[in-house]
């Protein structure tokens, strides 16, 4: 069992608000949730939101019927809450009316769980993100020369829980094949925000080639045969339910900055190899280059989620193709990242240095990388 960085979940729980766990699926939020339940002292009530009378009695905003249901529990825990009807006013009944009741609750769909608590529960919750495992918990087996070595394994089969657990290479594949075409969408189909699955693939496999570089909404639509908005609509629903991220071009100074375009990184690289059918060894790889800015990507993303280190992201190319790949924005000031498989002497691009000279530019490669994302 890998620790995970919030397996102490008494850190987070505080009487009067409820704590709600997002994350894709399949990352371990359950297992999560009972491993607290398994050591907690609380008398505590599990409960899922499969369950139609979970459903019923959750959804049904009679304050009546929810003190007879969590009567004599000290703790209430929701797991997969996003599929239970008006939630997030359920649980605001619950944590006005019974302050001293702990609620727990999880969901894997970010756009439903999210759009259902967010105005109800406003002040009234704390929210954490599980991502896939972070290669900080993975020092709690590792030490970081193991972890290095692990790096090809990393970028080729990702970091999910259960493929991260299985030594077999073809248990791995079906696992990610699974994720990838079963679990990945069924909350976006399950809610009917698409008519099908095929477009939204599409989508998703063309994006998969093009991690690192501006995307076009206009040419996605062109080869899916779809509007523009619908690729722009599919687009919001794979970020919201945790496919996808999305960051924004940054200008500030020059006018041939890019910023109407986006660029997409995977949550998860073994989720894009399997939408592209490749699970090569690196050496086979000519996308070797993508693959390693999304891994230092999607690590950096949850150091600062798990450590609380607050930035804004972009990345920063003009039209004469000078570029940075990461950009944060924090403490008052700008750091750009350059993100190198191998190491070279790579120099920042002089229009940048220029544009915004008090900014701190660095080069990411398989020498320092362990530091930027642990």
């Amino acid at each position: 069992m890998i620790a995970r960085h919030y397996s102490d979940l008494n850190k987070w729980i505080i009487k009067g608000k409820a704590l709600t766990i997002y994350g894709p699926r399949q990352v371990g939020k359950t297992t999560l949730l009972k491993e607290y339940l398994s050591g907690s002292k609380e008398k505590y009530l599990l409960v899922n939101g499969d369950n139609l009378r979970v459903r019923e009695v959750l959804g049904s905003q009679s304050l009546s019927i929810l003190a007879s249901y969590v009567e004599g529990y000290s703790l209430l825990a929701i797991d997969e809450a996003q599929l239970i009807p008006n939630i997030g006013i359920g649980l605001k009944l619950l944590v006005d009316y019974f302050p001293e009741l702990s609620i727990i609750a999880t969901g894997s769909s970010s756009f439903e769980l999210a759009g259902q608590i967010g105005e109800p529960l406003t002040g009234r919750k704390r929210t954490l993100t599980l991502y896939p495992i972070w290669s900080g918990e993975l020092l709690a087996h590792h030490n970081k020369h193991e972890l290095h070595a692990m790096l090809p394994e990393l970028l080729i089969y990702g970091c999910y829980p259960e493929v991260l657990s299985t030594a077999r290479i073809q248990h791995k594949q079906e696992l990610l094949e699974e994720i990838a075409n079963s679990y990945l969408l069924k909350d976006i189909l399950a809610f009917n925000m698409v008519r099908g699955s095929r477009q939204i693939l599409d989508v998703l496999r063309l994006l998969a080639y093009q991690i690192g570089k501006e995307v076009s909404l206009s040419e996605i639509a062109q080869q899916v045969e779809i509007d523009v908005k619908t690729v722009a609509r599919y687009l919001d629903l794979l970020e919201k339910a945790f496919a996808i991220i999305n960051i924004r071009g940054y200008s500030r100074n020059l006018r041939n900055e890019i910023t109407s375009k986006s660029k997409y990184y995977f949550y998860d690289n073994g989720i894009r190899n399997a939408l592209i059918a490749n699970f090569n060894r690196i050496e086979l790889r000519n996308d070797l280059g993508m693959l390693w800015e999304n891994h230092l990507f999607i690590e950096r993303l949850k150091k600062r989620s798990y450590q609380s280190i607050y930035a804004n992201l972009y990345f920063w190319r003009t039209w004469t193709q000078q570029e940075v790949d990461i950009m944060e924005e924090r403490e008052g000031k700008l750091f750009g990242y350059e993100c190198k498989w191998k190491n070279g002497k790579t120099k920042p691009p002089k229009s940048f240095l220029e544009a915004y000279p008090e900014s701190i530019w660095q080069v990411i490669d398989q020498n320092n990388y362990l530091e930027f994302i642990l």
